[in-house]
């Protein structure tokens, strides 16, 4: 494990990884040791677990003052505009989503921070990508603004390590399922409404449609490849762009089936919208082979034991049995 003196700075802790990765990282290194930090007010479920700062990621003078009065020695990088939001307003999404990312780099190769950590998506990936087990290298030819900006973030990461020798690590994350914290405005973010529509109303129209398979994540094992990959040893790394990692894939079909094993009475209505586009262009499975040779990744939850665990532990459950 890492030498536990290491001071964190989380940037976006209230979003919707930003909030359990937090808790995480507390766990490990100790509550006082990780500063969380948002635009947005402090995440309920942060609330007197640790030190909270108000930070703007695109005010980098705020945040090197921050870096400097907080002694940090790595960063997580989590503020970002999402797929779908992003493609709404593209000029701020790619601004938002650049800039803070150098400000960042920046910033830690001036402090000579230990480590940075910062998230790419499988939304790199695009229409001439290969559909199935999508390789670590391949053609990548984003079509979203979002995307766009991931993989020119992914190559900006590899710049600093190669030039500065910055030691920036990165996951290309699937669609991330979780019961404790909101989505963001992504489109995989119907696998993640849907339980909670199914827990209240019993039913859920999607907007994509029912045979649209995509790579998918159940939060804890996201927030375990996190963690193993910030605590692999550097030279065990050979990606320094973005690793490839893979939890399940399923459609809106198969897990609204899942979803009717433990809620018999649950049913779903489809009407796909502008999000489907963005859905097709991206691959239905990914292949993480690299991960696994590299520092072991593994998976551990699939389609069935994720709705288990999400019916059950979801806050509108409202002490319902699952099983």
């Amino acid at each position: 494990m890492a030498a536990r003196k290491d001071k964190i700075l989380v940037i976006g802790a209230s979003g919707q990884i930003g909030v359990e990765l937090t808790l995480a990282l507390r766990k490990i290194y100790g509550n006082a040791q990780v500063i969380a930090s948002d635009l947005r007010e402090e995440n309920p479920l942060l609330k007197d677990t640790g030190p909270y700062v108000s930070l703007d990621v695109m005010n980098k003078e705020m945040l090197h003052v921050q870096v400097i009065r907080q002694n940090i020695t790595q960063i997580y990088l989590l503020a970002a505009m999402l797929s779908a939001t992003g493609e709404k307003n593209p000029h701020l999404a790619w601004h938002l989503n650049m800039q803070g990312l150098l400000n960042v780099l920046d910033i830690a190769r001036e402090e000579q921070l230990h480590k940075v950590y910062w998230p790419s998506s499988i939304a790199v990936f695009g229409p001439t990508s290969p559909k199935q087990s999508c390789p670590q290298q391949t053609i990548i030819e984003p079509t979203t603004v979002y995307g766009i900006s991931k993989y020119a973030g992914e190559f900006w990461c590899n710049y600093y390590h190669t030039r500065f020798g910055i030691d920036v690590r990165s996951l290309r994350y699937p669609g991330l399922i979780s019961y404790k914290s909101l989505p963001g405005g992504g489109t995989t973010d119907y696998a993640v409404e849907i339980y909670q529509e199914a827990l209240v109303n019993g039913s859920y129209k999607c907007y994509l449609k029912p045979d649209t398979y995509l790579p998918m994540m159940y939060m804890p094992d996201a927030l375990r490849a996190t963690l193993e990959l910030m605590e692999a040893p550097a030279q065990a790394l050979s990606v320094r762009t973005s690793y490839n990692i893979a939890g399940m894939s399923f459609s809106p079909t198969e897990i609204a089936a899942s979803i009717q094993k433990y809620l018999p009475d649950f049913s779903i209505q489809y009407q796909a919208d502008y999000r489907q586009a963005i859905a097709e262009s991206w691959p239905q499975s990914i292949d993480d082979a690299v991960a696994n040779a590299d520092w072991g990744w593994k998976p551990a939850f699939d389609l069935d034991k994720m709705t288990v665990d999400m019916l059950t532990h979801h806050p509108e459950n409202k002490g319902r049995k699952i099983h």
